[in-house]
């Protein structure tokens, strides 16, 4: 679950069953929290295949801290698989995508960005992932390229011992139906996240809200205290599809 140690047997036995079944597939053993390694997966994608159309980046280590056991290195282990291992294939995939015009990412994110006390390294690195996500999904837009990201919802070895309800209840198998949408040609949507699990599939977004507008030139912390609740406020949020959106928004009145 931290990431020590290496074993390639799960991706080689899940490999092996499609196979079985009359499909095609490849297992490696790549690091790719690597620059190295995230090329690596992609050239033999294209060895293999011929062509990469798709990539799903899923995987992640966990290691529970909190302050004042928490330290850098606890972040950065999270960041160097979560964020860099979504980045560096991403981006050995990017130029054989923009060539083809077309292709198709899915992130893998997590609720565990809303927050608990001992995982502020996993959150920190799923909430970059959102932030990567959006950023590449409006450089792509143009080129016919596509990013989205899930939060899954299932047990799996990373959450931990459940019981045999619990286990069938959250079949990771119940997540897939997303992923395979998000990956597919008929995705309608850029720079989304959804939630998948035990059934349900949910929409998570980032929002704004009018919130208050100084009539003052000068705004003092006194305005912001008398003005709480109109700041809080969530009627009549919006949700921007990217920063240039969210800015003219924010910044409307001084257009007016």
């Amino acid at each position: 679950m931290t990431g020590g140690g290496a074993d390639p047997e799960p991706a080689e036995s899940v490999a092996a069953e499609i196979v079985a079944k009359g499909g095609a597939a490849a297992a490696d053993s790549y690091d790719i929290a690597t620059v190295e390694g995230g090329e690596d997966v992609v050239a033999h994608a294209l060895s293999a295949f011929g062509r990469i159309d798709i990539v799903i980046n899923n995987a992640g280590v966990i290691e529970w801290a909190a302050p004042p056991e928490l330290d850098s290195g606890n972040i950065q282990r999270h960041l160097d698989v979560h964020l860099l291992g979504s980045f560096h294939p991403v981006r050995a995939a990017w130029p054989h995508f923009q060539t083809q015009g077309y292709g198709r990412v899915v992130m893998t994110t997590s609720a565990g960005i809303f927050g608990l006390p001992n995982n502020a390294g996993y959150a920190a690195a799923k909430g970059a992932v959102i932030g990567l996500t959006r950023s590449l999904a409006v450089a792509g837009e143009p080129i016919g390229i596509k990013v989205n990201a899930i939060a899954p919802a299932a047990m799996t070895r990373m959450a931990g011992p459940a019981s045999e309800e619990m286990t069938k209840q959250m079949d990771p198998a119940l997540v897939a139906p997303m992923a395979a949408y998000l990956a597919h040609e008929s995705c309608p949507v850029n720079g989304e996240i959804y939630a998948a699990g035990a059934g349900r599939f949910a929409r998570i977004f980032i929002a704004t809200s009018p919130g208050y507008l100084a009539v003052s030139p000068s705004p003092t912390v006194e305005d912001i205290a008398s003005q709480w609740d109109a700041i809080n406020d969530q009627t009549g949020f919006v949700v921007p599809a990217s920063l240039m959106t969210w800015s003219a928004e924010f910044l409307s009145h001084l257009r007016d």
